[in-house]
């Protein structure tokens, strides 16, 4: 049996999520490391980093653009939320990155009473899977206010590695 890269990707972050009961919340968000031009944070998880100018590093401008094109027609523009989906600038506060990760790729359902809602699973979406560490990093950095409402200004430029892994991602079956 052959998985799929979603199919894969979702099995390791669901084995690797658990419950929400485990969930943790996402810690300090400020970037202790940086490989090929993307920053992390002192857990390992992918996170921002904005200049005193402004600037803020190409994941994070590549996670504005996919959470535009992907997120915020239920989330509202600038992940503040709407009258049917959270302001999921606030949720990465409560979520570290593998549980936002089960979340986007194998969907949530809520019931509450009177106040149903479904998240659908993006797993089979390459143009939410492929970018889901920068849509984690854009929003993490929309809910410290690191980065504003709307597009950013300045972006630092695309480096080699983030092409590579889009075309290796993106023409995988």
């Amino acid at each position: 049996m052959r998985l799929s890269l979603a199919g894969a990707l979702a099995l390791g972050v669901i084995m690797s999520v658990g419950t929400a009961a485990n969930a943790e919340a996402p810690g300090d968000p400020k970037a202790v490391k940086s490989v090929d031009g993307k920053y992390f944070d002192a857990k390992g998880d992918p996170t921002y980093n904005v200049k005193p100018d402004g600037t803020v590093d190409f994941y994070t401008f590549s996670g504005y653009r996919r959470y535009h094109s992907e997120c915020h027609v239920c989330h509202g523009p600038n992940a503040e939320g709407s009258t049917y989906a959270p302001a999921l600038k606030d949720s990465v506060k409560r979520f570290d990155y593998a549980e936002f990760s089960g979340i986007v790729i194998g969907g949530r359902e809520n019931k509450q009473a009177g106040n149903d809602s479904v998240m659908p699973a993006f797993a089979d979406n390459k143009n939410a899977m492929c970018y889901l560490d920068d849509i984690y990093v854009y929003l993490r950095a929309r809910s410290t206010e690191a980065v504003g409402r709307g597009r950013p200004e300045k972006k630092e430029d695309k480096p080699a590695a983030f092409s590579d892994a889009e075309t290796k991602c993106m023409s995988a079956k």
